[in-house]
């Protein structure tokens, strides 16, 4: 699309309102068009640093072959109580046990 120059065109700052020349005014970082009294540039604080990215997991792992799968540190089983236990073993019972320490108090 072709614009109209002229150089007796205006154009009134979206600020203050006063009129400029319209090939003087410049376009503000959020869209403003404004006189170049009124111009700054994007404060640093508005555009911040990209952060680092977080390892992410790898696709499609597959577990060494020669492994005789005792060198895994956790066992996971699954329990289920619907639909009697239709993803597992049925859970009937259930204990846990947990301690985390002594406390001393000393009053004085």
């Amino acid at each position: 699309m072709a614009y109209a120059s002229d150089r007796l065109a205006y154009g009134v700052c979206d600020i203050t309102g006063f009129r400029y020349r319209l090939r003087d005014m410049r376009k503000t970082w959020d869209g403003l068009l404004v006189g170049p009294d009124q111009w700054s540039p994007k404060e640093p604080q508005l555009m911040p640093k990209p952060t680092a990215v977080d390892p992410q997991a790898l696709k499609d792992p597959r577990p060494d072959p020669s492994s005789n799968g005792k060198d895994f540190y956790a066992n996971f089983l699954v329990y289920s109580t619907y639909k009697d236990g239709v993803l597992g073993t049925k859970l009937q019972t259930f204990a846990m046990n947990a301690n985390v320490g002594t406390v001393g108090v000393t009053i004085t």
